[in-house]
C-alpha cells in the first residue's frame, strides 16, 4: 500500500456529503411549484389580444444540479429606446417557472407599458432597443445553502424590431443562461 495515499479530511467529508445531500434534494424535489400570479397585464390600451409569451423570454439552468433553475428572481429593463428621450429604465419583474423559464413580464409600476407595447409602439420595423436582464443569483443560491460568486448575474442585448407577432420587423429574443455559482454562459437562443 502506498503511504503517500491521500485521505480527505473530515472536513471535505463534510462538505462532499452536505453536497451530496443539497444534490439528492434538488432530485427529489416536486417537479410542480406553486404557480405564479398572471404576469399579463389585466388592461391595456390597444384591443390587441394578450400574447402566449412577450418578445422577450429567458431560460435558466442551474449547472450545479443539472436542472431548470425554478423560482430565480429576474428583471428586465429597457435601457435605452429611440421613442424614449431622457426617462429613467423601464423595469419589468418575473419568476423563473418550474421549466426555469420567464414567458412574461410584469411592469414594476402600473403605469409603464408591457413589453410588447413598448416594441410595438417603436417608429420603424428595424428601430434598434438596448435591454438587460438581471438574474437574482447571490440570494437564490444562498437560500439553497449555497455559496455564490456572483450577487447578480446581468446580460445586455440588443433588439431589433417590433414586438407585433406576423407583422414586419417582429422578431423573438430568448436568452438562455447556464448558471452555476462560479460560472454562467449566455447565448442567443431561438
Amino acid at each position: 500500500m502506498d503511504q503517500n495515499t491521500h485521505h480527505p479530511s473530515s472536513e471535505q467529508l463534510g462538505r462532499t456529503t452536505d453536497r451530496l445531500a443539497l444534490y439528492q434534494q434538488q432530485l427529489s424535489s416536486p417537479t410542480s411549484t406553486t404557480p405564479q400570479a398572471s404576469t399579463s397585464p389585466t388592461t391595456t390600451t390597444k384591443s390587441t389580444a394578450p400574447m402566449s409569451r412577450d418578445p422577450i423570454t429567458c431560460h435558466v439552468l442551474n449547472t450545479l444540479t443539472g436542472t431548470p433553475a425554478a423560482n430565480l428572481p429576474v428583471t428586465l429593463t429597457l435601457l435605452s429606446s429611440p421613442s424614449s428621450s431622457a426617462q429613467s429604465p423601464v423595469n419589468f419583474q418575473a419568476t423563473t417557472d418550474a421549466d426555469g423559464r420567464v414567458k412574461n413580464w410584469t411592469p414594476i409600476t402600473t403605469a409603464a407599458k408591457s413589453v410588447p407595447e413598448i416594441l410595438s409602439s417603436l417608429p420603424a420595423a428595424d428601430s434598434k432597443t438596448n435591454w438587460s436582464v438581471r438574474f437574482e443569483v447571490g440570494p437564490w443560491y444562498e437560500a439553497q445553502g449555497v455559496e455564490s460568486f456572483w450577487p447578480e448575474v446581468e446580460v445586455k442585448f440588443t433588439v431589433k424590431g417590433r414586438g407585433r407577432e406576423g407583422e414586419e420587423g417582429w422578431r423573438h429574443y430568448h436568452v438562455p443562461v447556464l448558471l452555476g455559482p462560479w460560472n454562467y454562459s449566455t447565448y442567443r437562443g431561438s
